[in-house]
C-alpha cells in the first residue's frame, strides 16, 4: 500500500499545482512538438529513434522505435499483395486503425515524458511536476522522479512498458466495436493460435530474432513480451547489429526495409506505408481515471526481471519466413478455391 500511498500524494498535489509563466510556455511547446510527430507511423518511428540517439540511456525509446518498425509493417501488409487477396478493405480497414490507434495513444502519452526529460537536463532540474498537464498517470511522474534521483535504466524501460500497455487497455483492448471488428473475428484467431504474428529485430547481415505474439488482448501477456523484447534489443551480443541497422535502414513501412537484407534478389511485395494511407485524425481521448489507482497491486509483479532465451533460440530467421510462406500458401490456396 506504500505505493498507493505515494500515488495518492502526487494526484493531491496535481490539484494543487499552479504553474510559472515560462512552465506554460514549456507545455504548449511540448503539445506542439508531440502532435507535429504523431502524424502516422513513419513520423513516430522516426522521432522515437532520434530521441534515443540525443539520449541514449533512455533505453525505451529505441525499443519503441523497433516495435513502431513492426507497428508499419503489419499496417502494410494489409494493403501488400497477400492480405489483398484474403480480405476485404472492409475487414482490413479496421485491423490497420487498431495498430494505428494504440501506437497514436502512446505517442502522444509518451512523447511529452521523454521531452519533459529533456527539458530537466537542459535545465538541470526536474520538470516531472508538468506531467499531469498531458494527463501522464501519477505512476509515470513517481517513476521519473525516482530515475531522476537513482539513474536506473532498466526500472525506466520497464516502468515505461508496464505503463504504455495499462494505457491502452481501456480504449483499445477493451473497446467493444474494436472487439467485435477485429478481436473477435476468424481472422485473428487464426493468427493468434498459428503465432503467424511476430515482433522481429532485423539486422543488416539478414538475420531476423523476436517473438511471435500470443494472446495480445491479455494485459499480463503484452507486458512479459515487451519486456522479453527489451531484453533481447539490448542482449550483449547483439544490440549493436540492432542499432546499426536502425541507423542504416530508412524507415518506410514496407516489409522490404528488412527484405533487402534477407535474399539478394528480393522485390517488393508491400507499398510505402504513406503511398497508401492518408494522415487519420484522432479525437482525442476522454480524461481516463488513472490506470495505476486500479492496478496498483499488479506492479511488482509486472516488475520482475526476465531472462531472454540466449542464442539460438532468438534467431528466427529461418522459423519466420517458413511462417511467411505458410501463410501466403494458405492465402493462395483459399483465393483458388
Amino acid at each position: 500500500m506504500k505505493h498507493v500511498s505515494l500515488y495518492s500524494q502526487i494526484n493531491e498535489r496535481r490539484e494543487e499545482d499552479k504553474h510559472s509563466f515560462q512552465e506554460n510556455k514549456f507545455i504548449t511547446t511540448i503539445k506542439k512538438n508531440t502532435a507535429k510527430y504523431n502524424l502516422d507511423n513513419i513520423s513516430r518511428t522516426k522521432a522515437y529513434a532520434a530521441y534515443f540517439n540525443r539520449n541514449p540511456e533512455i533505453k525505451w525509446a529505441f525499443l519503441a522505435s523497433m516495435v513502431s518498425r513492426n507497428a508499419g509493417w503489419n499496417m502494410t501488409d494489409l494493403q501488400g499483395r497477400w492480405f489483398s487477396l484474403a480480405l476485404d478493405w472492409q475487414k482490413r480497414f479496421p485491423i490497420f486503425l487498431t495498430y494505428e490507434m494504440a501506437n497514436w495513444l502512446i505517442f502522444n502519452d509518451a512523447y511529452p515524458q521523454l521531452l519533459l526529460y529533456e527539458l530537466s537536463l537542459h535545465y538541470n532540474r526536474p520538470f516531472f511536476h508538468l506531467l499531469k498537464e498531458f494527463n501522464v498517470s501519477c505512476f509515470m511522474e513517481a517513476e521519473w522522479q525516482c530515475f531522476w534521483e537513482e539513474g536506473d535504466k532498466e526500472r525506466l524501460m520497464t516502468s515505461l512498458i508496464i505503463n504504455e500497455q495499462n494505457l491502452i487497455q481501456e480504449p483499445v483492448l477493451q473497446n467493444k466495436k474494436i472487439k467485435r471488428k477485429v478481436f473477435g473475428t476468424s481472422v485473428y484467431a487464426f493468427q493468434d493460435m498459428g503465432h503467424f504474428s511476430c515482433v522481429i529485430f532485423p539486422t543488416l547481415e539478414g538475420r531476423l530474432y523476436g517473438y511471435s505474439v500470443h494472446g495480445f488482448q491479455k494485459l499480463d501477456n503484452r507486458i512479459e513480451l515487451g519486456k522479453k523484447l527489451a531484453a533481447l534489443l539490448f542482449f550483449d551480443e547483439l544490440k549493436d547489429s540492432f542499432y546499426n541497422f536502425s541507423l542504416q535502414t530508412e524507415h518506410t513501412g514496407s516489409r522490404y526495409d528488412y527484405e533487402q537484407y534477407l535474399h539478394g534478389n528480393s522485390y517488393r511485395e508491400t507499398p510505402f506505408l504513406r503511398g497508401v494511407y492518408p494522415v487519420i485524425p484522432h479525437e482525442k481521448v476522454k480524461t481516463q481515471n488513472d490506470w495505476v489507482f486500479g492496478q496498483a497491486k499488479h506492479i511488482s509483479k509486472w516488475r520482475k526481471p526476465i531472462s531472454p532465451v540466449i542464442n539460438g533460440k532468438m534467431d528466427i530467421t529461418k522459423w519466420f519466413i517458413h511462417k511467411q510462406h505458410q501463410m501466403h500458401s494458405l492465402i493462395a490456396l483459399k483465393s483458388w478455391l
